[in-house]
């Protein structure tokens, strides 16, 4: 975090791009390349170059392994090696990256800062590296001067080519050359409004690595989030939300491919934690950019809902298989596997909406610009100026008040009540979890949130009993007889599942109640 108060920035020294990338339909490069925004800061024409591209790795790929992509580009006689490194955690746009001219196609590690890149670098020679894919793009690139930025912007289309397979590239890289880095996003959000563009969240590197190899992208958790006492409640709040989006990136193509359920539950956490980044501080602080991140959030929860439902409903299902061999389940799992198809189809259309990308867009600007800034009175903004740890107390006492009201009476909670405490909970859970680093000292700290996490699981797992009986309704309208034994077994197995889960909760209830808090000492 620079003191000017950009998320992204180079520091002295250092070798790195800030790059932007926006993924375009087949054929719609050449009507955007002539859009008013583009031709009102051109430098210039730009120019048309064909790009030959060749990634290099060993035969273990020990470099993909460490986070590093190494390639050779041919442009016209000339040859450029390019190693670069994966984004850190909450800078997403930004990645460090080492050039040097070469004499042909073939890399030349001695032309590499070996000290300075690390392993595996430092003991890697030439001959252990083969090529592993290539790219072959047709670029046009312009040099676009606006108010308070310089910005290439390059209209990239080809292929992506390892071995017999291809993969189509048509996409539009955004690259800050000088400037305020929240241009990439004014400029990204006016291409949104030309042409059905999205986010393009995986280099070509990591593209070509999962076309050659079968790849899947693995799901990402949250990462701690490195908040100090010296940090105020402006910074805090761009570390956060910078966290917040670079997790939702991460996982955003993961929930894509629909390969892996646990995207589709990281997305969903990342957004859980964002609104309660909004509703943490919008009460000190209210910003109308936390009610239009919220209700986009919001938007997006909803979208990713049922899939993630139907996903943990068939882990049920598969489960119950494991338990009951002699139970016909083949039919039910053969009508939750349909489900589960369609709802992923239609969270695979919501995540190609513009809007989408549109309001992925707007969380990097909103770290960038700081834009919880606007529109706020100055009782507001002197509290933007405050040490963290005073409003962090105050936070924690609140929630955690609440969640022991909204507790009350615990053992006569309907359904929906228990419900409406998990969502406190989990509020309480993502604001301790936020804070901690500013308790680490306190010895309670690491019981409490023990306890905490444990009865929001238990929480959730009653939560998805109860959702399991809407799904097992959806499928019973089917109107299939030979559903209806294997839906009575696994009705009287979530019964039983009931009871188990009640008697956990109430003792994990009274255990939690009875935790001392770790903040304000």
């Amino acid at each position: 975090m620079s003191d000017s108060g950009a998320a992204i920035a180079v520091q002295p020294g250092e070798h790195a791009e800030i790059e932007l990338k926006l993924l375009a339909p087949q054929g719609s490069l050449k009507k955007l390349r002539e859009l008013p925004v583009i031709l009102q800061y051109a430098r210039n024409r730009g120019a048309f170059h064909r790009l030959e591209t060749v990634y290099y790795d060993t035969p273990e790929r020990l470099l993909f392994q460490h986070g590093m992509s190494l390639r050779v580009r041919r442009n016209g006689k000339h040859f450029i090696q390019t190693l670069k490194l994966l984004p850190n955690d909450g800078q997403p746009l930004m990645r460090r990256q080492w050039e040097a001219p070469v004499d042909g196609v073939s890399p030349d590690l001695t032309r590499l800062p070996a000290d300075e890149v690390g392993d595996p670098i430092t003991t890697l020679t030439d001959d252990a590296l083969v090529p592993v894919f290539a790219t072959k793009v047709r670029r046009h690139a312009r040099q676009l001067d606006l108010p308070d930025a310089s910005v290439e912007i390059v209209f990239d289309e080809g292929t992506i080519e390892a071995g017999a397979r291809q993969q189509v590239l048509s996409e539009i890289e955004l690259e800050l050359k000088s400037g305020n880095a929240g241009v990439l996003f004014d400029l990204g959000t006016q291409l949104l409004g030309a042409a059905p563009l999205q986010l393009g969240t995986r280099s070509k590197a990591e593209r070509g690595y999962a076309l050659a190899f079968d790849i899947v992208q693995p799901a990402a958790k949250a990462e701690l989030v490195g908040i100090t006492a010296e940090h105020v409640v402006d910074d805090v709040i761009a570390l956060l939300v910078g966290s917040c989006w670079h997790h939702l990136l991460k996982n955003y193509p993961v929930a894509e491919e629909g390969s892996n359920p646990e995207g589709v539950h990281q997305m969903r956490v990342a957004l859980r934690r964002l609104r309660t980044i909004c509703a943490l501080f919008r009460r000190d602080i209210p910003s109308p950019a936390f009610q239009a991140v919220n209700s986009e959030a919001r938007w997006l929860m909803q979208q990713l809902g049922p899939a993630r439902e139907w996903d943990v409903f068939a882990e049920t299902v598969a489960r119950l298989v494991a338990a009951a061999p002699d139970i016909d389940l083949g039919g039910l799992r053969e009508a939750v596997d349909r489900q589960r198809k369609s709802s992923h189809g239609a969270l695979q259309a919501a995540l190609a909406d513009p809007r989408c990308s549109r309001f992925l867009l707007s969380l990097g600007q909103l770290v960038e610009r700081r834009g919880w800034r606007n529109e706020i009175g100055n009782d507001a903004l002197a509290v933007l100026s405050q040490p963290m740890p005073t409003l962090a107390d105050k936070i924690l006492v609140r929630l955690h008040r609440k969640v022991l009201k909204r507790g009350a009476h615990f053992r006569r909670l309907s359904l929906d009540a228990q419900h409406d405490l998990r969502i406190d909970l989990k509020k309480l859970r993502y604001a301790a979890e936020f804070f901690l680093p500013l308790y680490a000292a306190h010895t309670p700290a690491k019981r409490y949130m023990k306890r905490l996490v444990r009865l929001q699981s238990s929480l959730g797992s009653a939560r998805d009993i109860g959702s399991a009986g809407m799904l097992l309704d959806t499928i019973r309208q089917d109107g299939q007889p030979a559903l209806h034994l294997a839906i009575g077994a696994v009705v009287g197995w979530q019964a039983h599942d009931r009871m188990a889960v009640t008697k956990t909760l109430r003792k994990r209830w009274r255990r939690f109640k009875a935790t001392p808090t770790f903040w304000g000492r």
